[in-house]
């Protein structure tokens, strides 16, 4: 039987004098509490209690095991107040683990607003491209972009994913603006070594990816941020999402291409954390956040021509 219900029942009885009274105040019948009373004192192999027709009384062992038993049903009661309020309080330390562009650009930048709506939580926010184990590594949540590999999450999802081709005005000066995808292996491509639809060697185009196209081109990397610069330097175009190249087209400093297919839909950006019936508040709490300041149509796609989605 139950162990904890077990100390509740004794410590009752030694307060109120009686099986009955402790029964009622446990919202059980008073053959369960005596049958709790047995098991305990089987268990220990003494008796706690003295019973008699008029009254119960402890014995010497039981007044001993009653110090012990109050201590450790207060702290029992103190661990499930704490668990409570971690449900329902945005306290402790949130661990974040995200890729490092987006991290750094949109996500790192939101920290002190949300700090501020909740000082009793510490952030620790880890940035890299690799797919951590949010379990065995020990982080709360993360932020992941494109088609979810883990179903054994819970995600949430906080921002579309839009993919856009584009070049410095430079580059489509010197070699041409390419009209059609065909077009696209006449150029100096720059991949993502990351991804299998924008990687080095082919690119994916359509809603649904169908249509790939042969690329190749003089760099490839595992960082969105170090294909745009070189592709800001006039090295060759790069298909990117629109987080990353979204202030450029809008500055003029790289132009958008279009063609005969629409980019590929990536599924979207989503905060995703271990299954949980309940998960703490610190995680509900940061997941609506986010989703609150990109939603439909988040800061990077506005002024591009994008409808919300």
């Amino acid at each position: 039987m139950d162990r904890i219900t077990g100390l509740q029942v004794f410590a009752r009885v030694a307060s109120q004098g009686s099986l009955s009274g402790a029964a009622r105040s446990l919202g059980m019948s008073q053959t369960m509490a005596t049958k709790h009373m047995a098991v305990l004192e089987d268990r220990l192999g003494v008796k706690l209690l003295h019973r008699t027709t008029r009254k119960i009384t402890l014995t010497e062992a039981g007044r001993r095991y009653l110090e012990h038993a109050e201590r450790i049903l207060a702290e029992f009661a103190d661990a499930e107040a704490l668990a409570v309020a971690e449900r329902i309080e945005v306290t402790g330390t949130l661990r974040v683990n995200a890729p490092v562009s987006f991290g750094t650009r949109e996500l790192a930048p939101l920290l002190a607003l949300f700090s501020r709506q909740h000082p009793g939580l510490v952030i620790d926010l880890g940035l890299n491209d690799r797919m951590v184990d949010l379990v065995e590594e020990g982080w709360d949540v993360a932020v992941r972009i494109g088609r979810l590999q883990q179903l054994d999450l819970v995600a949430q999802r906080i921002a579309p994913c839009r993919l856009l081709v584009a070049g410095a005005p430079a580059y489509l000066a010197e070699h041409g603006v390419p009209r059609s995808l065909a077009e696209l292996a006449s150029h100096n491509c720059l991949g993502y070594t990351l991804s299998s639809a924008l990687g080095p060697h082919r690119w994916h185009f359509g809603a649904d990816g169908a249509t790939g196209i042969e690329v190749g081109g003089s760099l490839q990397a595992n960082n969105g941020d170090a294909l745009v610069a070189a592709a800001l330097a006039g090295q060759g175009l790069i298909y990117e999402p629109t987080f990353l190249v979204g202030d450029h087209i809008r500055a003029g400093r790289l132009v958008p291409l279009g063609f005969e297919q629409p980019p590929l839909e990536l599924p979207g950006i989503f905060v995703v954390h271990a299954s949980s019936r309940r998960p703490p508040a610190k995680v509900r709490a940061f997941s609506d956040f986010l989703a609150g300041r990109f939603g439909a149509l988040p800061p990077w796609d506005r002024d591009l021509g994008f409808a919300a989605s």
